[in-house]
C-alpha cells in the first residue's frame, strides 16, 4: 500500500533533516514530501520580520492543493505541529491523519512562544533583540543538546549547524486560530521525550496537554530526544509506515 506523507519540521530547521526518514519511506514505495517553510533550509532567503504561522500554514496548504494531495498522513514536528494543525483545518478532506512527533496542536489562540511559560518566553525575546535583529530567534547550541544523546555523533551535530537558520519570531507569537475541523482526523502521537504515563498524569494539570488525552488519539513511544529524525530515524520511519497503513 502506498501512502503520501507530508513532513513539516519545526523550529531552526529545513526539509533536510527529514532526509534519512524520507529515504526509508520512499524505499518502502510511499511518496514523500519534506517541507521547507519560508525562511527555513533552501527557502531561507524568504525569511523577513512578516513571516508568521498564517505564512507557513499557507505554505502547506498549497502544497496540498497545488499537487491535489489526497489521503496524507501529515506529520509535524514541534513547532511543525502547529502548522500541520492548521492546514488539516483548512483543508481537512485532504489529510487522512495527522500525526504528531514529539509535540502537541495547542489549544485555538495559544502562541508557540507562550508553551515553556513566560520565563523561557522572555529569554527568547531577549535572544530575538540581542542575536536576532529584534526579529529571528537564533539556532540553539546543538551539540550541547546532543552531548548526552548517544546516538547523536559529530556529524548528525555539524548536519544540525548547518541546516538551521534563525527562526522568524513572529512565528512564535503568533496565536494558534483554528476552528476545529481538525478534530474530526484520527491522530497519532508520537511520544519521545515523555511517555504516555507522563501525558496522563500531566494532563489535569496542563490544559495544553488536556485534549492528547481525549478523541480519537493513538500512541507510539519512541524515547529519545526532542528531534528522532536525527537520533532515531529508521524506527521513526517504521513507525511512520505502520500509521499510514
Amino acid at each position: 500500500m502506498t501512502t503520501t506523507y507530508v513532513l513539516v519540521p519545526g523550529f531552526w530547521l529545513g526539509a533536510s533533516v527529514w532526509r534519512a526518514v524520507a529515504d526509508a519511506l520512499r524505499e518502502r514505495d510511499h511518496v514523500v514530501h519534506a517541507v521547507d517553510l519560508s525562511g527555513m533550509g533552501e527557502r531561507a532567503h524568504l525569511a523577513s520580520p512578516e513571516t508568521d504561522l498564517t505564512t507557513h500554514v499557507d505554505e502547506v496548504v498549497r502544497l496540498l492543493e497545488e499537487h491535489d494531495l489526497h489521503d496524507v498522513v501529515l506529520v509535524g514536528h514541534s513547532y511543525g505541529a502547529l502548522v500541520t494543525t492548521g492546514a488539516a483545518d483548512r483543508v481537512p478532506e485532504r489529510v487522512a491523519r495527522l500525526v504528531y512527533v514529539d509535540s502537541d496542536p495547542l489549544p485555538d489562540g495559544m502562541a508557540q512562544a507562550d508553551f515553556e511559560g513566560p520565563d523561557a518566553r522572555a529569554a527568547n525575546e531577549d535572544l530575538v533583540r540581542t542575536h536576532g535583529k529584534g526579529w529571528k530567534l537564533p539556532p540553539p547550541p546543538w551539540a550541547a543538546l546532543a552531548a548526552d544523546v548517544p546516538e547523536v555523533d559529530d556529524d548528525a551535530v555539524a548536519a544540525l549547524v548547518e541546516g538551521s537558520r534563525p527562526q522568524p519570531w513572529r512565528t512564535a507569537t503568533q496565536p494558534v486560530a483554528v476552528t476545529g475541523a481538525w478534530q474530526h482526523l484520527p491522530r497519532t502521537g508520537v511520544l519521545c521525550s515523555f511517555g504516555l504515563e507522563q501525558l496522563r498524569q500531566m494532563a489535569p494539570y496542563a490544559p495544553v496537554f488536556a485534549h492528547m488525552v481525549d478523541g480519537d488519539w493513538t500512541y507510539v513511544e519512541l524515547p529519545t530526544w526532542h528531534w528522532p529524525m536525527v537520533s532515531r530515524p529508521a524506527e521513526l520511519a517504521e513507525v511512520l509506515d505502520s500509521v499510514g497503513r
